[in-house]
């Protein structure tokens, strides 16, 4: 791994299972499948996608709010997968995220043309 990458995803899934009662499991959702990028140290990125995407639940995932299905984080060189107790607490001081202001998001509903138009529209 270089020296400047903060973060590396790898392949990281995170997938809920649904069950009907204590013993029968439904299925699962893949909420997240597969995802992999690197983070540069000074490096800003955002994770953007329509409603429902997954995106806060890999935001959520990254930071170990959820325990990963498969894949691997790297955290400055350290396999940040399957912390626990205070290491995790390290982890989770050292990291965090941004999440998005509703009232400022991109309607899933309108297209871009219509979203870059109605500024113009309205000046």
């Amino acid at each position: 791994m270089e020296d400047n990458v903060l973060l590396s995803v790898r392949n990281l899934c995170k997938w809920f299972y649904l069950r009907k009662g204590l013993f029968k499991s439904m299925g699962y959702v893949r909420a997240v499948d597969g995802v992999s990028f690197d983070l540069q140290r000074g490096e800003a990125i955002a994770i953007v996608g329509e409603s429902g995407c997954g995106k806060t639940t890999l935001g959520k995932t990254i930071l170990r709010l959820y325990k990963p299905t498969s894949g691997s984080i790297i955290f400055e060189g350290r396999d940040v997968t399957n912390l626990e107790g205070k290491e995790l607490m390290w982890y989770r001081r050292e990291t965090g995220y941004v999440q998005q202001d509703p009232f400022g998001a991109l309607p899933p509903f309108m297209t871009v043309k219509k979203i870059l138009e109605e500024p113009l529209i309205i000046h």
